[in-house]
């Protein structure tokens, strides 16, 4: 099952999309907004599934699914945290500038919490107030969950996730080590993130959603050109189980809260640092990693960070080559 909002109000109209992610069906006789599938998931999931069936048998009305016509799935949710569970994206930036890694990073997530009051749909700009900021992609896997209980265990956890998809969690770099240094966590430096045209099922992923994780290749291009192309389920030091876990220790979690996995990292063949997809390597899922190794391997970045007008486009593909979750595509705009 792929589920969408169409843009409308301040919460989005709730569709449900074909798997070819052509077209898509009205659910609001179901839920009003995905939120509000969520709230009452349990109730109203099935029926939802069986309005899918019914798209694809094409026994319903049904209209063209367009992505630049979409909204992020959830244009507003109750929580957004971000983990970092690729650990080798941590392991080379703390060497760019000569931090010593803490061995604890291996065995406890990193993990921040974002602001989620605004998510911005597949198509929607990137608002950039001053390119001194040094704005960032980063492409994501995300999951959605319903209701999780504090104290949940890894395995209990991975029950919990109803959906999943991308973001592009936008980072201004060249203000976080000033607000870091505040030891209070970001604000400014993150603002609002992209999600993907549609939120999947795990059930409909098959054997690309296997142990809480999504295997497949990320597919990240910058300005017409391959940036990058890491695959998400390897070198995923947490998975989502654990990273649903982690958030759950202390507290309960409300149904729609939004998890990242933090930057999608992959190293090279030979151990190293991974290298550009244009060298025969996996590439890169932002910029601050490129720069990282450039700044390993020649003392100084040369890959500028993003302006206006430039274009990110981040999409994963199936087996057969056709798009899971549909393409978040955004321009920069200053």
């Amino acid at each position: 099952m792929k589920l969408g909002s169409l843009k409308y109000g301040r919460d989005g109209r709730l569709v449900v999309v074909s798997d070819d992610l052509a077209w898509c069906a009205d659910a609001g006789h179901i839920a009003p907004s995905l939120q509000a599938a969520l709230d009452d998931w349990d109730a109203v999931a099935p029926q939802l599934e069986l309005l899918a069936t019914d798209l694809a048998h094409g026994v319903i009305p049904r209209m063209r699914f367009h992505e630049r016509q979409a909204d992020a799935p959830l244009p507003r949710a109750y929580q957004w945290a971000d983990g970092s569970a690729y650990v080798n994206h941590v392991a080379l930036v703390r060497q760019a500038r000569g931090a010593e890694m803490p061995e604890s990073f291996w065995t406890d997530p990193l993990m921040y919490q974002g602001a989620s009051d605004e998510m911005l749909g597949p198509r929607d700009p990137i608002p950039l107030a001053d390119e001194a900021w040094g704005c960032d992609l980063e492409a994501e896997v995300v999951v959605v969950t319903g209701d999780v209980p504090q104290g949940v265990s890894r395995e209990e956890a991975l029950g919990h996730i109803k959906l999943i998809g991308l973001v592009n969690d936008v980072s201004l770099r060249n203000l976080i080590p000033a607000e870091l240094a505040k030891g209070f966590g970001f604000v400014q430096s993150k603002p609002a993130s992209a999600l993907s045209p549609v939120l999947v099922s795990p059930d409909t992923l098959g054997d690309a959603w296997k142990d809480g994780k999504l295997h497949g290749v990320l597919k990240v291009d910058l300005n017409g050109q391959p940036f990058g192309r890491a695959d998400a389920g390897e070198d995923m030091t947490f998975d989502f189980g654990t990273l649903v876990a982690h958030l759950a220790k202390t507290r309960n979690l409300s149904a729609g809260t939004i998890i990242g996995s933090g930057t999608v990292s992959n190293r090279d063949a030979d151990g190293g640092p991974g290298k550009p997809v244009d060298r025969g390597g996996r590439g890169y899922s932002c910029l601050a990693e490129i720069r990282t190794v450039e700044t390993i391997l020649d003392g100084k970045a040369a890959t500028p960070f993003l302006k206006s007008g430039d274009t990110v486009r981040i999409w994963m593909e199936d087996a057969t080559g056709h798009s899971i979750f549909g393409a978040i595509e955004q321009v920069v705009e200053g």
